[in-house]
């Protein structure tokens, strides 16, 4: 498996002086990064702070409009994207104070959001472990009023988005959902009862009367039901979300790992595997992106800690030609141009997830690094993966975030990536850069 050195961590970044870019522990260097970024292979296009609200997480496309969810400003901001070098904020949707709607899907005209609480802004954190350490049920100790649930959203008018219907879900939310068009939506949410986040299936035959048919959660999580936990302390088991694949579904568990499960009764997910590399890795499984074809899996862990304080996350490469027995081969190559650990949080935290309609690869794959921005993987030997093109972002102006102790650094979040190569990268503090992929 590919591993990283402190050795590694030295090396200058190519094209650039070793005095301008050594790796130093200094905020003040980092800061020499300039506006556009540093990159190879990845073209700065433009950049967008989406109309005063840079937080900024997924990111959809449709009718040559993005759709950006936001992790602390409680709503959807719509850019009119026909021209990427000018982004023009052209609306935003807000489900209501305290509500965090920052993971959303777009297929056939439609946006489903996910609804939940807006954790951060009810609850005071000494830093951001303390939300990816705790289950939620636990979590939150000053809930006020929010929306918990699905909305769904007629966007066949560009600039608008208009409710069409609202599946109340009575919990804490949804994390995010997957749904590419189609009959069910694969739903991470949290309902009254359970720790966290589990598996809901929701029919949406009946676009406008949406329901939930079909519901899987790792054994322990149904408190109502007397199931008890036997997590150590410190580890959060709760299904980041699940990627479907025809009749598979592939879910992220955070410390709970990897599932693999057969979707052919939706109301009836049943468990084909489960792995879990948590320990001696710590955990945070949060992307799980099949790659059908070759019968692989790309899963991608969370970095959830300032500084390399819990090690090094990793993305594996998961063989799932015997799907009942997954066995991971790889890992891709952790960014090594300068010690990001000393910035803030350093690790991987999504893949582009080879939407329909947007770039699609078996062989390439794009993921954001947090502080280490943007990173190309070619795949091709799955047992030798090799970084093939970089973009490292500048740090923010300020922090977004308002918990304390967490570094002024930038911290790449979501990625997509188009068909002409064109590249949308969120930031959690620092709004929407677009780059161009010159592989």
């Amino acid at each position: 498996m590919a591993t990283i050195s402190r050795r590694d961590c030295a090396k200058g970044l190519a094209g650039v002086t070793a005095a301008g870019f050594a790796a130093r522990r200094s905020n003040a260097q980092q800061s020499a990064i300039p506006r556009e970024g540093i990159g190879e292979r990845l073209r700065h296009v433009s950049y967008s702070d989406l109309g005063g609200r840079p937080d900024s997480v997924q990111v959809m496309q449709n009718r040559g409009h993005l759709y950006v969810g936001h992790m602390f400003s409680n709503g959807v901001t719509i850019l009119d994207a026909k021209n990427p070098r000018e982004l023009k904020p052209v609306g935003f949707f807000t489900g209501g104070d305290f509500t965090r709607t920052h993971h959303l899907q777009v297929s056939d005209d439609l946006l489903l959001l996910a609804n939940g609480a807006n954790i951060v802004a009810m609850q005071s954190y000494d830093n951001i472990r303390g939300y990816f350490e705790n289950a939620l049920a636990d979590s939150i100790t000053n809930r006020k009023k929010f929306r918990s649930g699905l909305s769904i959203h007629d966007i066949s008018r560009p600039a608008e988005m208009r409710e069409i219907a609202f599946l109340e879900m009575p919990g804490l939310g949804i994390n995010r959902l997957w749904w590419a068009g189609g009959r069910y939506a694969a739903v991470a949410a949290h309902l009254d009862g359970f720790t966290d986040h589990f598996l809901c299936m929701v029919d949406l035959q009946n676009i406008t009367k949406p329901e939930i048919v079909g519901r899987w959660w790792m054994p322990g999580m149904n408190r109502a039901a007397g199931e008890a936990s036997t997590l150590a302390p410190g580890r959060r088991v709760a299904l980041h979300h699940m990627i479907t694949a025809g009749n598979r579904g592939y879910g992220a568990w955070r410390d709970g790992g990897f599932t693999v499960h057969d979707l052919s009764d939706p109301t009836q997910p049943r468990l084909i595997s489960h792995i879990n590399w948590c320990p001696p890795f710590p955990g945070g499984t949060h992307t799980p992106l099949p790659l059908p074809g070759r019968k692989l899996a790309a899963v991608a862990d969370e970095a959830n800690a300032e500084k390399c304080a819990k090690g090094m996350f990793r993305t594996f490469l998961v063989d799932l030609r015997a799907e009942e027995n997954p066995v991971p081969i790889a890992t891709l190559p952790a960014p090594s141009e300068r010690d990001f650990c000393a910035f803030g949080t350093f690790g991987p935290h999504n893949l582009h997830e080879n939407r329909p309609g947007t770039f699609r690869s078996e062989e390439m794959l794009f993921a954001t690094y947090n502080v280490a921005g943007v990173r190309v993987f070619d795949i091709k030997d799955a047992f030798a993966p090799k970084q093939i093109a970089y973009w490292v972002p500048p740090p923010p102006k300020k922090l977004i975030d308002p918990r304390p102790n967490v570094a002024l650094a930038a911290k790449s979040a979501d990625i997509l990536v188009t068909t002409d190569g064109l590249v949308y990268v969120t930031d959690w503090n620092a709004g929407l850069n677009v780059l161009q992929f010159e592989g």
